[in-house]
């Protein structure tokens, strides 16, 4: 990928050999919240004739998804990622798209996964879809202004601050920032104290001290890497909580910054 997080297509094109029976990408990525080309890589897979699987777990219920006309084969998504109960999920597959069920035992699900079925997940996850829907319009206008007003704020107040990912092709609700000098996990244990939450990359691994191997793999420099802090939004957020972060988030890393022995030259605000 480049240094804004995007793709490389041919990169992608050139992976691909007789013997790929499938291609998995993410529709936008879970730390950066960068949007990747999915049916033009789409096209790249099935002009191969390869089955296309997405991990759409980020980019639904954040923007428009049409699957009428897409490449997709089979796309999989997380009801928790846009206020569905926790546990729930779905796997939309094209008609036609051969399936062979890893659980097997019963007719459940169309024969696909035996087991009996989650129904106050499946209505949960139903609802969600409604409401997601309803409230597409909010996630991408005043959501994302307000993770805008949240990012810039913070670049005008210290110098080497920087938004990782591509800013024009990005999901409205994620922001990640990285604060060059200092620990991420010591601004998110900060901002615990504050009552606001946050992460320093994916939640999948969140455990542990290790920088960010996307961030490295767009060459985020080592020193911003390890600073680095997500936040990620949604309809249920407010200005009130831009204003509470805004208001917090400055003197925390002033403090880290004046222990910092590299982080001085920050605490100058840029002009």
């Amino acid at each position: 990928m480049d240094r804004k997080g995007n793709l490389d297509l041919d990169e992608v094109r050139d992976s691909l050999r007789d013997d790929t029976a499938i291609v998995s990408v993410m529709y936008a990525n879970n730390e950066t919240g960068v949007i990747f080309p999915v049916d033009t890589i789409g096209q790249i897979v099935k002009e191969r004739g390869i089955t296309f699987h997405v991990d759409g777990v980020q980019a639904v219920g954040k923007i428009p998804i049409n699957l009428k006309d897409s490449p997709i084969d089979l796309l999989s998504l997380s009801g928790h990622k846009f206020h569905a109960p926790k546990g729930i999920g779905a796997l939309y597959v094209k008609r036609g798209t051969r399936i062979r069920p890893m659980m097997i035992g019963g007719h459940h699900e169309r024969g696909r996964r035996a087991g009996t079925e989650n129904v106050p997940g499946i209505v949960g996850l139903a609802k969600a879809c409604e409401l997601t829907k309803r409230f597409m319009e909010d996630e991408l206008t005043r959501v994302r202004g307000m993770r805008d007003r949240l990012e810039q704020s913070t670049l005008s107040r210290f110098k080497n601050t920087l938004v990782n990912g591509d800013r024009e092709h990005r999901t409205p609700n994620t922001s990640n920032i990285s604060f060059e000098y200092v620990e991420g996990e010591a601004i998110l244990l900060y901002l615990d104290e504050k009552g606001i939450a946050a992460s320093s990359g994916s939640a999948c691994t969140s455990g542990s001290l290790e920088p960010s191997h996307v961030l490295r793999a767009m060459g985020v420099p080592f020193t911003a890497a390890h600073g680095s802090v997500r936040f990620s939004l949604s309809r249920f957020n407010t200005d009130a909580d831009i204003d509470c972060i805004l208001s917090e988030l400055p003197p925390i890393i002033e403090r880290l910054l004046e222990i910092s022995p590299f982080g001085r030259e920050m605490l100058q605000a840029k002009v």
